[in-house]
């Protein structure tokens, strides 16, 4: 984790760090998804014995895994080396390129951005990370999980992380943070424009090879939602699904909570 995690008492100082505005491109540009990578593996650590659990039926029968949001591949290695098949996906092109150094023994890695690009059917899809709430909107959220839903084969199960709207309200107070290490750097400050949107404009400092440090923006806007109202989506595809508070034994930050779900035999 980082050497030095602190509140930014000078928000003036964020400020003017972070009056550049993003560029309109995709999330976890170059520069992001590597610091993702470097300090934030410790949700998909912590998530991983609780899936891995729920999974274990889908790996004695050599059952295939989709995994939406791999992101670096971090959970994806926990997977593998558990002796899952798995396809793991993403919509970044830097994060995909990290998982393939990562995880080279997936079955594939191929960039899925939803919630219009097909998925392949599974007899098992996991997210972490609450992937499907960097969609634009709650109506691109559903989709999604109807996605999903259609792509999971009779026996499969799905696990995957969401944010509340509760997860704006446990971090209505939340000040700017900076997290600095050796080789790189990031600040972030928080909004929330409305009850359903949780904004993080984050900056970051990435030493390159030459010593040199290059500075890059994003803006990360989260849809939120009435995470209770969900299993009826999915229920409507034919699944059994339900809200549980974590995957397995772990304790999730408050406002992120687990739609479980399973598709009956045929």
């Amino acid at each position: 984790m980082a050497a030095r995690v602190r509140h930014a008492a000078a928000t003036g100082i964020l400020d003017r760090l972070m009056d550049a505005s993003g560029s309109g491109e995709a999330y976890y540009r170059t520069d992001l998804a590597l610091v993702h990578h470097r300090g934030f593996g410790h949700h998909a650590q912590r998530c991983a014995p609780g899936i891995l659990a729920r999974l274990e039926p889908v790996r004695v029968r050599g059952g295939l895994v989709l995994e939406l949001g791999c992101g670096s591949g971090l959970l994806t290695r926990h997977l593998v080396d558990a002796g899952h098949r798995v396809v793991a996906t993403d919509a970044s092109p830097a994060m995909l390129e990290l998982a393939r150094e990562v995880v080279p023994d997936a079955e594939e890695i191929r960039q899925v951005v939803l919630p219009d690009d097909p998925l392949p059917e599974a007899d098992a899809i996991v997210s972490v990370g609450h992937a499907l709430n960097y969609l634009p909107d709650e109506a691109a959220l559903d989709r999604a999980l109807v996605a999903a839903a259609r792509a999971l084969r009779p026996g499969g199960v799905l696990a995957i992380d969401l944010c509340d709207l509760h997860y704006v309200e446990a971090r209505a107070d939340r000040r700017p943070i900076a997290i600095v290490e050796a080789d790189w750097a990031l600040f972030t400050r928080f909004s929330t424009p409305s009850p359903d949107v949780f904004v993080r404009e984050m900056t970051t400092f990435v030493r390159s090879d030459d010593g040199s440090w290059r500075r890059d923006d994003e803006r990360h806007d989260n849809v939120l939602v009435e995470t209770s109202q969900k299993p009826a989506i999915l229920e409507r595809e034919g699944l059994v699904a339900r809200v549980e508070p974590a995957f397995g034994d772990e304790t999730l930050p408050e406002g992120l909570l687990v739609i479980a779900a399973s598709r009956p035999e045929a």
